[in-house]
């Protein structure tokens, strides 16, 4: 029994000196080729390689915008009462002035119009008078007002005003352009009122109080009116009209 166990116990020595030995011969060198071919397979893993840059080009699309003027173009209507922001014409400059002429027009792009018989057309002649766009009367065109010039002025005075053509006049030239007029706007003063605070409570300045000139309204109050004789005089102007609001505008 005893030398079995010797034997047994010399057997593990031997193990543990092979396992000793295999590991030192592996560390040593004896494995790298396992290594070498195993290093590349890892670096391949870990490397994804260089970066590609990919640009996508949008195709071109068909150019679907609505231009601005088709809102005042009227779908299938009569090509000859289309507004004139929806036409182009070849006009005539050496027409007489105020006489009948006529004009060669095309219809412009996304615009749909027909004649007397309901068929569509591109090309039509219109008949207007020739006459450039600020030789229109004042009813056939809008201009911008001022709020910045006296109304009740003497002389009256003027201010300069941009003015544009309505939409369905056709004329000469451009449909926009600058023109004086004479201040005509109001601040909401009433001239019966004013007229009927003078008649009333003038003595107490209420008239002058009332369109907006406070401090003649105070000279009226502390007066009395300047003992009737003011009152009467400003019943007198206000009147006529001569005395406005303060602001520069007109009576309603």
């Amino acid at each position: 029994m005893a030398a079995a166990a010797g034997a047994l116990r010399g057997l593990c020595c031997l193990c543990r000196v092979l396992l000793f030995l295999s590991q030192f011969y592996i560390l040593s060198g004896g494995g790298s080729l396992n290594l070498e071919h195993s290093q590349p397979l890892a670096q391949s893993i870990k490397d994804p390689g260089p970066a590609r840059t990919f640009t996508v080009v949008p195709r071109t699309a068909e150019s679907t915008e609505i231009p601005p003027y088709i809102t005042k173009c009227p779908s299938n209507g009569l090509c000859s009462r289309l507004p004139a922001d929806c036409m182009d014409c070849a006009t005539n400059f050496s027409c007489v002035y105020g006489k009948p002429a006529t004009f060669d027009c095309t219809v412009k792009p996304f615009v749909t119009c027909v004649d007397q018989d309901l068929n569509f057309q591109k090309n039509f002649i219109i008949n207007m008078t020739c006459r450039f766009c600020w030789q229109l009367p004042e009813t056939d065109y809008e201009c911008s007002n001022s709020t910045s010039c006296m109304t009740v002025a003497c002389p009256r005075q003027r201010y300069m005003a941009n003015c544009t053509v309505r939409d369905h006049i056709h004329c000469l030239g451009n449909r926009t352009f600058p023109k004086m007029l004479y201040c005509n706007w109001t601040g909401g003063y009433k001239w019966s009122t004013a007229l009927a605070l003078s008649i009333t409570l003038g003595g107490f300045g209420a008239d002058r109080f009332y369109l907006g000139q406070w401090r003649e309204g105070l000279g009226k109050l502390f007066s009395f009116g300047g003992l009737g004789i003011w009152t009467l005089i400003d019943v007198l102007l206000i009147g006529v009209g001569y005395v406005g609001p303060a602001d520069g505008s007109l009576y309603i």
